[in-house]
């Protein structure tokens, strides 16, 4: 049997304990702490979608210039320009997730064109030319030029025809990116 003054100081303990457990959150402090988290997230969300789509717009950005060197080599080794991407064998499919690409080459011209159409109406698409120029030296040797241009806004695989246009008027110059198109070497 305990003391008295043992008992008291325990049964204290124990009240005091229990009356411990029964604390919590209020229901208030909840609403806060969830009004906060979806502030947050509110604010967040739009920067994370943002950086995902520039994520997928970089493989048709890399692809693009994988091809234009392609097409560069394959010029210097052939003297003309590849009709299709099986025949660069760089390894890029002609269809992704995001993205179609597609080869187009006029040797009689001597240009070729890449574009890569996307899919999704969030992404924008790209397009690439190489073409021939005389050099300036002694030999007049052609050279092998390339561009590669951005689509001002987003489009969708609907605007395939357009971009094909747009990317054989830039032919010409082989300098600039056609009207309202960024270029990527910049």
């Amino acid at each position: 049997m305990l003391k008295p003054e043992l008992q008291a100081k325990f049964l204290n303990h124990l009240s005091n304990r229990k009356n411990k457990e029964d604390e919590g959150f209020t229901l208030i402090e909840l609403l806060v702490v969830v009004i906060i988290i979806g502030v947050l997230a509110a604010i967040a969300l739009p920067s994370l979608l943002g950086q995902v789509n520039k994520a997928k717009q970089a493989e048709a950005k890399n692809n693009i210039g994988t091809i234009n060197r392609a097409q560069q080599a394959y010029f210097l080794e052939y003297q003309g320009f590849a009709k299709d991407m099986s025949t660069l064998q760089v390894g890029v499919k002609s269809q992704t997730e995001n993205y179609f690409y597609s080869v187009v080459t006029e040797n009689s011209t001597g240009y070729g064109l890449i574009y890569a159409s996307a899919y999704k109406k969030a992404l924008k698409s790209y397009y690439g030319a190489v073409g021939t120029q005389l050099g300036d030296g002694a030999t007049s040797e052609a050279l092998t030029v390339a561009i590669a241009c951005e689509s001002p806004d987003p489009t969708s695989v609907a605007n395939f025809a357009a971009i094909q246009t747009v990317a054989q008027a830039a032919i010409n110059t082989l300098t600039d990116c056609v009207a309202n198109y960024k270029s990527l070497a910049r």
